[in-house]
């Protein structure tokens, strides 16, 4: 029997938030008192998935490489961190003000008319800093002040010694960060993609000024195998090269990564050459030497920095954005086995049979106490089995075993396919094995 066509809707991004809501991904944050403009918390299924985003990341960029440590640093950083990164005086966008309505956008996002009321006359633009300040302790003098961080990659550079300290790291070598950054964007929107507080991922990979291209390129290609790792079809990437002008302030060289939203062509990652910027302020403002010795050669130098930068929050929508399908009248959610919040589900063909709920239940138990897992496992008897298989559908769980009489015959299990909702019975004993092998695929 064949399968229906898949389609993606024309309106992608409500059906995606509708989802989101309505299966535990994504709640609009606050949302008993009105909510927050553009806060958003991640639900019982989305925050399993971030986890399993963060952990494939972290496993192929880190643990599987003998070139990149990683470290986790504090949110809070000395002030004198953001003065002498240019963070202070450079962090920031165009902001423009609509002179009949007086709401405040960013330049570049207004494109003539107000969005607001449809004004067409704004005030000439100036710079508006994304940092936000914050008060450390009970004393409000202007000693008190520091930043919430506008990125996590100056505690890599601030920790470059620390680390050639302790490890036995050697150029060119890399460390890597996960963790929260903060910006008081001026036009925050479009769901989870443009928020005031958003979660990366980054290493700053140290090169050889001389071989800084070659590590450019490389690291190119490592953020295209990424994309295909988190079920992302290149063709809905464009590598767009940042003209002079345009670039942060640190930066003589970036790509940016866009992607094909349902709102536009937007930005999803970022690769930059640093050159040696942050490491030679950091030398200079604090006093502390950051340079390297080559061990082989005696040559000291600052080493100059290719950053790699991957917005977690937004690999979570192009995630979604990615996975999602209807098929005539169910919704699947095809995210890659590896990224699903439940590998699997059990459950009984019928609720009320309790021999049937028994065997079950034991299967399920099995599955999640063993340590050979594959993952965390859902338990489902609501409703008619149809009912049950549509559900794990939509939320993306890549497998369905059920419990029949067949089952308690044989000692064998229905096993659903999620994508192509093709059944086989597989043995009890060999279960977990079939599931674990799957997910890996």
């Amino acid at each position: 029997m064949s399968q229906p066509k898949e389609q993606k809707p024309n309106n992608l991004l409500e059906k995606i938030v509708s989802l989101a809501k309505r299966r535990g991904f994504i709640f609009p944050g606050s949302e008993i008192y009105g909510g927050l403009a553009n806060s958003w918390d991640y639900g019982p299924l989305g925050v399993q998935l971030k986890k399993n985003i963060k952990d494939l990341w972290w496993s192929k960029f880190v643990e599987r490489r003998e070139d990149v440590v990683g470290i986790d640093a504090a949110i809070f950083m000395n002030p004198k961190v953001w003065e002498a990164s240019g963070h202070v005086s450079e962090f920031s966008d165009p902001l423009v003000e609509c002179k009949k309505c007086h709401q405040r956008f960013r330049e570049d996002q207004i494109k003539g008319l107000c969005p607001d009321c449809g004004g067409k006359e704004f005030t000439e633009a100036k710079r508006f800093n994304l940092m936000f300040p914050v008060r450390l302790g009970p004393t409000e003098d202007s000693s008190s002040i520091t930043y919430l961080r506008g990125e996590i990659a100056q505690a890599m550079f601030v920790n470059f010694k620390n680390v050639l300290d302790t490890t036995r790291v050697r150029l060119p070598f890399g460390i890597a960060s996960q963790g929260m950054a903060f910006r008081n964007e001026i036009t925050p929107g479009n769901f989870i993609f443009r928020t005031r507080e958003f979660d990366l991922m980054e290493l700053e990979y140290f090169v050889h000024e001389s071989e800084w291209e070659k590590w450019f390129e490389y690291w190119r290609g490592q953020m295209r195998e990424w994309l295909q790792d988190l079920g992302v079809d290149l063709k809905n990437i464009h590598e767009v090269e940042i003209p002079d002008g345009e670039r942060a302030h640190y930066s003589k060289r970036t790509i940016d990564f866009e992607y094909d939203y349902p709102f536009g062509q937007k930005e999803l990652y970022g690769l930059a050459y640093r050159t040696d910027f942050d490491l030679k302020n950091h030398m200079e403002k604090s006093g502390q030497d950051l340079s390297y010795t080559d061990p082989e050669t005696g040559e000291k130098f600052v080493p100059h920095v290719v950053e790699p930068t991957f917005g977690l929050s937004r690999s979570v929508f192009v995630a979604l954005l990615e996975a999602y399908h209807e098929e005539g009248d169910r919704v699947v959610l095809k995210l890659p086995p590896k990224l699903a919040p439940y590998k699997a589900a059990v459950f009984p063909l019928v609720a009320n049979k309790p021999e049937l709920v028994s065997k079950a239940r034991e299967i399920y138990q099995s599955l999640v106490a063993s340590r050979y897992s594959p993952g965390p496992i859902a338990w489902d008897d609501r409703g008619n089995i149809g009912k049950r298989y549509y559900s794990q559908d939509e939320i993306g769980t890549p497998y369905c075993v059920t419990v029949d009489y067949q089952t308690l015959e044989d000692g064998t299990v229905t096993v659903r396919d999620r994508d192509t909702a093709k059944q086989e019975r597989i043995k009890i004993i060999e279960l977990e094995n079939f599931i674990e092998e799957k997910i890996k695929t």
